[in-house]
């Protein structure tokens, strides 16, 4: 049923310089309030988490960076590493993707992630949001795909 819920696709980027980790993470959702949440189911084995990050930045993928999104689940090659894919500059949370859909600041809750499933849930205060010009792309039915009507 999951492959049937269009889920957003976005790299969650953390640290700066050679210490930069990231990871594609398509199980994501927003929460008004004040402040606004972000919660995320983040594989427990992946570079990202054993990292251990105060901050983290959800850069929402545009249209265009399909590779980007395999890359940084590692199910396509990056030499060099997939930061070496794309333009990208550091913020207070962490790396920042040129030219995708937008990108939103959050600062971590420091309490432990319970898993769910075959993640950890993943919360955090939001702290910062830039909405970009790119068209987001979305995950439905096993491909990357642009939202109907965008």
């Amino acid at each position: 049923m999951r492959g049937r819920l269009a889920s957003p696709v976005t790299v969650w980027a953390a640290g700066s310089g050679p210490a930069r980790r990231g990871l594609t993470v398509s199980s994501f959702l927003v929460a008004d309030g004040e402040p606004g949440q972000v919660l995320g189911l983040i594989d427990a084995d992946s570079d990202l988490w054993e990292s251990s990050p105060q901050t983290v930045v959800v850069n929402v993928l545009g249209a265009e960076h399909r590779f980007l999104a395999d890359a940084f689940a590692g199910t396509a090659p990056a030499p060099g590493g997939p930061f070496t894919l794309g333009e990208w500059s550091d913020s207070e949370w962490g790396p920042v993707l040129t030219g995708g859909a937008g990108w939103i600041g959050v600062r971590l809750a420091m309490s432990e992630p319970r898993e769910v499933g075959w993640g950890l849930l993943v919360h955090g205060d939001v702290e910062h949001v830039s909405v970009g010009d790119a068209e987001p792309l979305i995950h439905l039915r096993g491909r990357y795909r642009t939202a109907p009507g965008a």
